[in-house]
C-alpha cells in the first residue's frame, strides 16, 4: 500500500518537471525500496545461490514454504518462501 502511493506521489510529480528532453536515450531513474523483513527472512539470505537440498542444514522454527517457478502462493504472515529455479537452486527469499 505504501509502495503504491509513493509511486503515485512520484508520478505527480514527474508531471511537474519541464518537457524537454536530454535526448533520445535519456534514461528515467529507478526508484528500489527496501521491503521489510516481516518474517526473520534475513539471516538465511546466505542460502541464497545454493541448491535447495541445503535447506535440510538449518534450522528455521517458523513455517517454510519452497515456491518452484511461478507457482501461486497464498500469503501466510511469519511463513519464509524460498524461491526456487528449475535447476533446484534457491533464487530468492519472501515473506508470506
Amino acid at each position: 500500500m505504501r509502495l503504491g502511493l509513493v509511486l503515485l506521489a512520484l508520478a505527480g510529480l514527474a508531471g511537474c518537471a519541464g518537457s524537454q528532453v536530454a535526448g533520445p536515450a535519456a534514461v528515467l531513474p529507478v526508484l528500489t525500496l527496501p521491503l521489510p523483513d516481516t518474517c526473520g527472512a534475513a539471516p538465511f539470505a546466505g542460502l541464497v545461490g545454493q541448491p535447495a537440498t541445503a535447506l535440510e542444514r538449518v534450522l528455521i522454527l517458523r513455517p517454510v514454504r519452497l515456491i518452484r517457478g511461478a507457482e501461486p502462493v497464498a500469503a501466510l504472515p511469519g511463513r519464509i518462501g524460498f524461491r526456487v529455479d528449475g535447476a533446484g537452486r534457491i533464487i530468492g527469499i519472501v515473506c508470506g
